[in-house]
C-alpha cells in the first residue's frame, strides 16, 4: 500500500514561491551590472590594470548569472507535465551550479596572473584607476540594495547576491590599489588587489558549488537527520521496520522523502493502515528541522520481507 502527500502530479504547477516576485529586482540587478561591466572595459583597456580587468571579468560572470537566474526564476514557474512531474523546478539549482563554476575559474586565473604580475608589474594610471573603481563600487551597492531581501529565497538568487557582493568587494580592492599606486608609486598593489579579489570570491564560491552539486546528487537535505526520522518512525504504534528511506532536494524549499514502512499484518484486515499513513505524514512534516510535505510511504506486511530485494537501506 502506497501513499503520496503532497506531492506534484502531472499537469500541476510547481511551487514557484520561492522565486515569485522576485524577477523585478534580477532585471533592475543585470542592468546596473551590464553598464558596469561596460564601464570596466574600457576602464581595463585604458588603463592596462589586472585588478581592473579581473573585476571586468567578474562582471560578465555577474551578467550571465544574473541572466540565467532570470531565466531560471521564469522557467520555475512553469507548471508540471507528464514527461517533467516537477516541472522546471531543477532549473535554478543549474542556473547557481553554472554560476559558481565559472565564478572558481575566475578567481584562480587572478591569483594565478596576479603573481605573474608580481614579478613583472606594468604601469598603472592611478587616476583612472581610481576613477573607474568608484563606478563600479557605486553600481554594486546599489544592486546589493535591490538584491539583499531576496537573497535566501533560493540557491540561484543566492549566487546572484554572492557575485554582486564580490564585485563590491572587488571595486574597494581596486580603489584601495588607485591610492596606494598614487601615493606611494608600488605599482604591485594593482597585482595583489587582483589577488585578494580572486582570494574572495574562491571560498564562498566552493562553498555554493558544494551545495547545489549535493542537490543535484540527492543528498540528504542540510539540517535533516534520517537516523533520527527512522528513529521517530519506528516509535509509532503497529510500526515494525523501516526501510529504503531516503530524503532529498528537488530544489531550495522543496525537500522529498520516501520510505517502505513495515506494519503489523493485522492493520491491513482491521482499516487501521490509513491512520499510519495520516500519522507518518505528520511525523515528518512537523517533528523535525525540516517539514517534508512531499512525502511517499509504502506500508507492507510484516510476512512482505520475502518479496523484497535482500539488501534495503
Amino acid at each position: 500500500m502506497g501513499h503520496d502527500h503532497g506531492g506534484t502530479g502531472s499537469g500541476r504547477a510547481p511551487d514557484g514561491s520561492a522565486v515569485e516576485g522576485h524577477h523585478g529586482r534580477l532585471i533592475v540587478a543585470l542592468g546596473i551590472t551590464t553598464i558596469i561591466l561596460l564601464v570596466e572595459v574600457v576602464g581595463s583597456i585604458t588603463t592596462g590594470s589586472l585588478s581592473l580587468l579581473v573585476d571586468a571579468g567578474h562582471m560578465l560572470t555577474d551578467v550571465a548569472g544574473l541572466t540565467a537566474a532570470l531565466i531560471a526564476g521564469l522557467l520555475v514557474t512553469r507548471p508540471a507535465t507528464s514527461r517533467r512531474t516537477w516541472g522546471f523546478q531543477r532549473a535554478e539549482v543549474l542556473a547557481a551550479l553554472g554560476q559558481s563554476a565559472v565564478l572558481l575559474a575566475v578567481g584562480v586565473y587572478a591569483f594565478a596572473e596576479g603573481i605573474h604580475r608580481l614579478f613583472t608589474p606594468p604601469s598603472v594610471p592611478s587616476g583612472s584607476l581610481l576613477l573607474f573603481g568608484i563606478i563600479g563600487l557605486v553600481g554594486n551597492t546599489v544592486s546589493i540594495g535591490v538584491l539583499a531581501s531576496g537573497r535566501e529565497s533560493n540557491l540561484s538568487l543566492r549566487a546572484a547576491f554572492l557575485e554582486v557582493v564580490n564585485d563590491a568587494l572587488g571595486s574597494v580592492a581596486v580603489i584601495v590599489s588607485a591610492i596606494i599606486i598614487s601615493t606611494t608609486g608600488w605599482v604591485r598593489a594593482d597585482a595583489v588587489a587582483a589577488m585578494l579579489i580572486a582570494v574572495l570570491i574562491v571560498p564562498r564560491t566552493v562553498g555554493l558549488l558544494r551545495e547545489t552539486t549535493g542537490v543535484l546528487l540527492e543528498t540528504t537535505p542540510r539540517g535533516l537527520d534520517l537516523d533520527l526520522v527512522r528513529t521517530h518512525v519506528l516509535g509509532l504504534p503497529h510500526v515494525r521496520g523501516v526501510h529504503d528511506l531516503h530524503a532529498s532536494q528537488i530544489s531550495t524549499g522543496v525537500p522529498v522523502l520516501s520510505a517502505h514502512v513495515v506494519v503489523e499484518s493485522g492493520c491491513f484486515q482491521d482499516g487501521h493502515a490509513p491512520q499510519i499513513l495520516d500519522d507518518l505524514q505528520k511525523c515528518v512534516a512537523e517533528h523535525f528541522a525540516i517539514s517534508i510535505e512531499h512525502s511517499t510511504f509504502q506500508l507492507e506486511p510484516e510476512d512482505h520481507t520475502e518479496h523484497e530485494h535482500s539488501s534495503h537501506a
